[in-house]
Parts: structure tokens; C-alpha cells; sequence
């Protein structure tokens, strides 16, 4: 009975804030933005190697990213916006991020607002069965697909071409094993700290 009750309590909590989140002025969610895009400078600092790989880093910078739709709806992607605009501006914070590598951050962006369109209009996204997938997509589709064509064009400008394989062993493979780890974490918390009821203006109300 006492473990119901602090299940209970914790629900409550979790629905109370996004629909503050949801409900509040432009300044709080302006200050989330900004929090949600310092949290992203520091997880993209943090790395960490695969056993046997010793030589790609994986970063918990596109973990931030998931998480920033999630918790922040579409201002999650206006924090991403923050993120990439200040560290345009002379910020040290990105992690490994070149000329080459500017698709990626292009992905960012729209994989926060993405992510944040759907979490707030739909309350059956906010299901582990639901998350997942999202996270998948949003990672392998959103963010590589940008940061692949950048690169390839990139490249190219510099008079290096590569074949689609060549490609995908250099800026995909390497790093499969570790967005597919990061997007089960992220569709985990995902779910537990979204209600499962209307805070907003969802089309499918429960």
C-alpha cells in the first residue's frame, strides 16, 4: 500500500511539471532551453570506448539531444539551437565536431523538435513500445542522414570522394553499437518521467 502511494506521488510530480513546462511563460522556458543545452555541452564532453574499439569515443551528446524533445517538447529543440549557436559563436563544447561534422548538429536540431512535436501531441508516444522506436528513427534517420550528406559534400569540396561504403565504415558502422545503446537508455527514462495522461493539447487523450 505504501509503495502505491509514493508510485502515486511520483506520477503527480511528473505530470505537474510538464504541464508547467508545457503552460509556462516564455522566460522559464527559455531558461529550460538554456539548461537543456548546457546539460547537452556536458554529456558531449563525457566518452567512453566500446570493448575492442579502442579507437571511436562514443559521447553522451546525442543522448542529451533525445532526452531534450522528451523533457522540453519543441522547446527542446530550440535549446539544441542555443547549443550550436553558441558554441557557432566561440563556445569550446563540442565534442569532436569539424567542418565535416556540421550535418550532424543540423540533425540535432531536428531531431529535438521531432521528438518534441510527437511527445506533446501524442500520449501513446510516451510508451516504451512507442519511445523506441522513435529513438531509432530519430537517431539513424534524422541525425545521420544530415550529418552523412554534410560530410559526403563536405568531403567532396576538398576533392575527397567516397563510395557509400566507404562512407558508412567510417561515419556509421563504428557507431551503431553505441547509438542503439543510447537510444534504449533514452526511450527508458523517456518513459518513466512522461505522464501517461494529457498535460496539453494531445490528439489522443487517456
Amino acid at each position: 500500500m505504501e509503495i502505491n502511494l509514493y508510485i502515486n506521488k511520483y506520477r503527480n510530480i511528473r505530470y505537474n511539471f510538464f504541464k508547467w513546462r508545457y503552460e509556462t511563460n516564455f522566460v522559464n522556458k527559455l531558461f529550460l532551453a538554456l539548461g537543456f543545452a548546457l546539460l547537452t555541452a556536458i554529456l558531449a564532453q563525457a566518452k567512453f570506448y566500446l570493448p575492442g574499439n579502442a579507437f571511436v569515443p562514443i559521447t553522451g551528446q546525442t543522448f542529451a539531444v533525445l532526452l531534450a524533445g522528451v523533457v522540453l517538447g519543441k522547446w527542446g529543440g530550440i535549446s539544441q539551437c542555443v547549443y550550436v549557436g553558441l558554441g557557432a559563436m566561440g563556445l569550446p563544447w563540442f565534442a569532436n565536431i569539424t567542418g565535416s561534422t556540421i550535418g550532424y548538429l543540423i540533425g540535432f536540431i531536428i531531431a529535438a523538435f521531432f521528438l518534441g512535436f510527437i511527445t506533446d501531441k501524442y500520449v501513446k508516444s510516451r510508451r516504451l513500445s512507442s519511445m523506441l522506436p522513435l529513438m531509432l528513427f530519430t537517431t539513424f534517420v534524422l541525425i545521420y542522414i544530415p550529418g552523412l550528406t554534410y560530410l559526403y559534400f563536405y568531403m567532396s569540396s576538398l576533392g575527397v570522394t567516397f563510395s557509400l561504403l566507404e562512407l558508412l565504415t567510417i561515419a556509421v558502422i563504428p557507431f551503431i553499437a553505441g547509438d542503439i545503446i543510447k537510444a534504449i537508455a533514452a526511450a527508458s527514462i523517456a518513459k518513466a518521467i512522461t505522464p501517461k495522461r494529457s498535460y496539453g493539447q494531445e490528439v489522443d487523450i487517456i
